[in-house]
């Protein structure tokens, strides 16, 4: 049975005109129906004939995670543990910004990159997760938000949650395409963002897509020695193999990227540091967040002094680097990635 989330416009159009002997509009108003009007029922779609809405319900399913666990924080986040058909337990987060709503989605059931100062991967890669499921983290968001006012939705997403997203590529990028797509999520295009920890030869497969979606690298170091230390992926990848490819992005995407940077007391967060992080990205085009960590007391790592971490800032601006710190949220509940999934495995076991 097809799960119709997990089809981006044009592969439901060739599986409605291949398999079932559609026209080619049917997609357009199955995409209506499911994300303008939000029906879960094929039997509300008016406009299609009976002899297909039975089709639908025989061949089709409209999939969407059930919440297992909710936290709300006192500055308005909500993180959620969904449950899967599977019974897999994925988190995602709704952050609220001045802006708009900004929904952070896992792209995997847990995570192999081996990053030593992150939650995510004390539970490895169990699989990757389906456009449709991705789309109904979103969905999920979007419903609490609805609850809470009529005209209330998600307006921006990242997919910044559990998971790498382009070891999970095609789903992502489908994904994103729906979120975007004027039928589907209708979200503009730079009010979205994939990240990855470094996987050059998905930045540059990225970098041909034709998009306008943003990129965020997690870099988290200014050198081979301290990334190799923190990130497991800097061991395959070197940093002058990933700017190489950040370059390429640059060149062929015609778009900047964003360095996200957390900053760890004693380990990245010196002005030496910064220094050397600004000498790295010269010549690029690069926007540096810097992120205050949210500590784990299962790890070594301490969040880093408030001075620190606007010295940081200062020396990277003095260098002609643009930077911000990011705002924090959820720090009274399970704020870091991968934090209340692990911890709800531990209370199983």
């Amino acid at each position: 049975m097809y799960n119709l989330y997990d089809f981006k416009i044009e592969k439901l159009e060739e599986l409605l005109m291949t398999n079932y002997f559609q026209k080619k509009y049917r997609a357009t108003q199955l995409f209506k129906w499911i994300y303008e009007k939000r029906v879960t029922n094929f039997d509300e779609m008016s406009d299609i004939s009976l002899a297909f809405r039975e089709i639908l319900t025989r061949d089709f399913k409209l999939f969407i995670p059930t919440i297992f666990k909710k936290q709300v924080s006192s500055d308005g986040t909500i993180k959620l543990l969904l449950k899967m058909e599977d019974e897999s337990l994925v988190e995602t987060v709704l952050m609220r910004y001045n802006y708009g709503n900004v929904a952070c989605v896992s792209s995997q059931v847990g995570c192999n990159m081996g990053c030593s100062f992150c939650a995510s991967g004390f539970l490895k890669k169990k699989r990757d997760l389906t456009t449709g499921e991705m789309i109904g983290e979103v969905l999920v968001l979007d419903q609490l938000l609805k609850e809470e006012g009529e005209n209330k939705r998600v307006t921006h997403v990242v997919v910044m949650g559990t998971g790498e997203p382009f070891d999970n590529y095609d789903n992502v990028l489908d994904f994103v395409r729906i979120l975007n797509h004027p039928y589907g999520f209708a979200i503009g295009a730079r009010h979205i963002t994939v990240s990855t920890c470094g996987l050059t030869e998905g930045i540059r497969k990225y970098a041909n897509e034709g998009l306008q979606i943003n990129l965020a690298i997690s870099l988290h170091a200014p050198n081979d020695k301290i990334r190799n230390k923190l990130m497991a992926i800097s061991l395959k990848y070197n940093m002058e193999e990933l700017m190489d490819a950040v370059k390429y992005y640059e060149k062929t995407a015609g778009r900047r990227v964003t360095f996200e940077y957390i900053l760890l007391k004693g380990i990245n967060d010196s002005k030496e540091n910064a220094k050397e992080l600004a000498a790295l990205i010269k010549g690029t085009l690069a926007y540096v967040n810097l992120i205050p960590y949210n500590p784990i007391k299962e790890l070594v790592y301490q969040r880093s002094d408030d001075k620190n971490v606007h010295d940081f800032l200062d020396t990277l601006t003095k260098c002609g680097v643009t930077a911000t710190i990011r705002k924090e949220f959820g720090t009274d509940i399970d704020a870091a990635c991968g934090q209340l999934r692990a911890k709800n495995e531990k209370e199983k076991v």
